[in-house]
């Protein structure tokens, strides 16, 4: 894998993922909160996230291997990370995989089996935790695009 096409996947994958959070978060979320009561809500969200994370999985892969492959190819490897401003992408890159690997697996599996049992309490407490995080997620994304396409100009 050359630099190049390492460095388009690398991006892509990031424009799917911190974009669908975005539109998720600032557009999906407060409409559907407008438009559809819980009940009708936590199923959306549902369909939704089963969509949307089976492409996250595929973004947070791709980042992954692209990234590392940077960093070996390119920078010769951890310790060939001089500049701080592709430190910080590697950590909160991998703080972020980390909150998107929880969601899926403790909050998101939980919020499934409150909607099939219709606990739609217990599936709101669920959806607002998942919320909090994603915003994390997003800001962290948010954060480390600025670094990404700012950092070695302002000395990061």
């Amino acid at each position: 894998m050359t630099y190049a096409i390492a460095f388009s996947l690398h991006l892509l994958a990031v424009v799917v993922w911190v974009g669908g959070m975005f539109f998720a978060h600032m557009i999906l979320r407060p409409s559907a909160a407008e438009q559809l009561e819980p009940p009708m809500r936590l199923p959306l969200w549902l369909a939704v996230f089963s969509r949307f994370f089976f492409w996250v999985w595929l973004a947070v892969i791709i980042i992954l291997i692209s990234g590392y492959w940077m960093i070996f190819d390119v920078f010769g490897g951890l310790s060939g990370l001089k500049a701080l401003y592709i430190q910080l992408m590697h950590i909160i890159g991998l703080i972020m995989a980390i909150i998107f690997t929880y969601i899926f697996f403790i909050p998101y599996q939980q919020l499934k089996t409150a909607v099939a049992h219709k606990d739609y309490p217990a599936g709101g407490a669920l959806m607002n935790k998942i919320r909090q995080l994603v915003t994390s997620n997003l800001i962290l994304g948010l954060v480390t695009i600025v670094i990404a396409s700012g950092g070695k100009y302002i000395n990061f």
